[in-house]
């Protein structure tokens, strides 16, 4: 009996392919099932071809399936398309809007309009009938959907809730009076109550910040970025957060600086293009010490590129990004419960070295679901790094760029007290006064580059996941983790000897561990969604390890255990 399952729905723009995805996704979540989900989507409001695909399984799955066992089809490029991908799966179509040139038996009729007029008076019920048909073929507890549809529509009233409940189960219904291998799938754990929860990259970006005590966002909306700054807006009443949609992404991070200088724990969130416009402020940051939090969520690239899809190209970016030199930190976290720590982690880094800290995500992770335990916000502590008034008042004079063997002058804010706090965009004294001579240039330079020391102390180093030792050892960062990870454990599975060394901590890094960790081991293979592999440059220059090949992908679309596989395969590594 199958108990992993991928389901995907496909038509066009403006369909209601996410309201079916989600909903289907949070009721497999409710009955205690591990879910991941995640979507492909274009550039427009109406038309082309989108889907949105979820993974169910009785065990825990972290990334998306190379096998298709059922299609939503809403139109009919999504049988061309798709069809050759499903194997011995089905089709759940509605043949009275489109037509089919052969009726394959793996195709299945579900009169999803017609059905959803008969029930709710209106086509606009057709995504809820789409639902119930696909649970009453997995002979799903229907109570389930019914509970997600009370949630998502109580709001509008109950006569809305009861209608779309309606629709569910003669969608329900349908499936399972007419089609004679239903239950062909099923499983075996569902039935319980989940604790779990079914979050995104997005929201888990958002709800670290939260819990971080972020007082201050300004973005200017950017795909795949932008979810952030909307999850923060949703709840700013509730934490107290002002929120500000700026004319541009040069004003976002300047207004985050202004925040930040003023004493507010401050972020931004943006893409490549719009962290192309930052980049002068960027260097602001650098040169006054101002922290600030920047959520990079990465798309393909150049100009405009490809805007809802995903790639790992703009690392080394994100490293050099303006002009001159100054320390900044990278983080890039591999799944949303990572994610929700390594922001909280992001804004006490930012604080303490008073420096930009980089949270590097992508298109891949910021829209993909997974299932989790619930985040421990218990575990989060604020530390601000800001003097006391008492600290303040016993000071006889206040440098806010003194001299210190750390590099990390003390910090406090503009009006705290009698001492003043001066800032310039000039290279600068220790009062914060414009000096521009070579000895003064020495010393501030040198200041601000040794808090990398001490900032490299607080980085973790890679996680080795599978045998400490193996034949072929894969290399990865980010997002990618999922994926990588799925892939050891299946090629282990068929007597191979894989293992995973997998970074979320990218810049400083701890070159002596991670020479330990890699050298000596077998084939290395760095994977990365990049067309020159960055992550294998940054280990190259900056710990003096060289891998011995990589797999790179550049066509927008995120690694899954199949292609990692055909590609090892291919390089004759396996």
């Amino acid at each position: 009996m199958e108990h992993d399952i991928s389901i995907r729905i496909g038509g066009e723009a403006g369909q209601g392919i996410q309201t079916i995805g989600l909903a289907l996704a949070k009721t497999f979540q409710k009955s205690g099932l591990h879910v991941f989900s995640t979507q492909y989507y274009l550039s427009r409001v109406r038309g082309g071809n989108n889907y949105f695909q979820i993974r169910v399984s009785d065990r825990p799955v972290r990334a998306m399936s190379d096998r298709l066992d059922m299609l939503i089809a809403l139109d009919r490029t999504s049988v061309e398309k798709y069809m050759e991908e499903l194997n011995d799966g089905i089709v759940l179509l509605d043949a009275e809007e489109f037509k089919i040139p052969s009726y394959d038996k793996q195709l299945f009729d579900v009169p999803f309009q017609k059905i959803a007029k008969g029930t709710g008076g209106s086509k606009l019920y057709t995504s809820t009938v789409a639902m119930g048909a696909v649970l009453g073929l997995l002979c799903f507890e229907l109570r389930y959907l019914e509970d997600v549809l009370r949630d998502t529509f109580s709001k509008k009233g109950e006569e809305i809730v009861h209608t779309n409940i309606l629709a569910a189960r003669a969608g329900y219904e349908h499936t399972q009076n007419n089609y004679k291998d239903k239950c062909k799938y099923s499983f075996a754990k569902a039935g319980r109550t989940s604790r779990k929860m079914l979050i995104d990259g997005n929201d888990a970006v958002g709800l670290g910040a939260l819990a971080a005590g972020v007082q201050f966002l300004a973005s200017y909306p950017m795909t795949p970025s932008t979810g952030v700054m909307n999850f923060v807006a949703a709840h700013a009443d509730r934490f107290n957060v002002i929120v500000e949609q700026a004319e541009d992404e040069i004003s976002a991070l300047n207004m985050v600086l202004g925040a930040s200088f003023a004493g507010a724990r401050a972020m931004t969130t943006t893409s490549g293009g719009g962290f192309s416009l930052m980049a002068e402020a960027l260097g602001l940051a650098g040169m006054t010490e101002t922290p600030a939090v920047i959520f990079l969520g990465q798309r393909p690239g150049p100009a405009t590129g490809l805007p809802t899809m995903t790639e790992q190209g703009d690392l080394l970016f994100a490293l050099h990004a303006s002009q001159g030199e100054f320390p900044r930190c990278i983080l890039a976290p591999k799944t949303p419960e990572d994610a929700f720590y390594l922001t909280a982690k992001a804004f006490n880094l930012a604080d303490k070295y008073q420096i930009p800290v980089f949270i590097m995500s992508d298109q891949y992770l910021a829209d993909s679901q997974f299932t989790c335990e619930r985040f421990d916000a218990s575990k989060i502590n604020i530390d601000r790094h800001l003097l006391s008034d008492d600290e303040l008042r016993t000071m006889d004079t206040y440098r806010r760029y003194s001299i210190t063997p750390d590099g990390i002058s003390p910090r406090a804010l503009p009006g705290q007290s009698k001492h003043l706090v001066v800032a310039d965009s000039d290279e600068h004294n220790e009062e914060g006064h414009i000096d521009q001579t070579a000895d003064n240039r020495i010393l501030m330079m040198e200041k601000r580059m040794r808090k990398l020391k001490e900032l490299t102390m607080e980085m973790e180093g890679p996680e080795v996941y599978g045998p400490q030792e193996a034949d072929v050892t894969l290399i990865g960062w980010g997002s990618s983790y999922g994926p990588l990870a799925e892939t050891v454990e299946l090629l282990n599975e068929e007597g191979q000897s894989l293992n995973l060394v997998h970074f979320t901590h990218i810049y400083p890094i701890k070159s002596e561990e991670i020479r330990n960790v890699i050298t000596g081991k077998g084939t290395t293979v760095c994977v990365e969604s990049n067309a020159t592999g960055q992550f294998a440059q940054l280990l190259k220059a900056e710990a003096g390890i060289s891998v011995d090949m990589n797999l790179l992908r550049y066509d927008g679309m995120p690694f899954t255990p199949g292609y990692i596989m055909r590609a090892l395969h291919e390089k004759k590594v396996i």
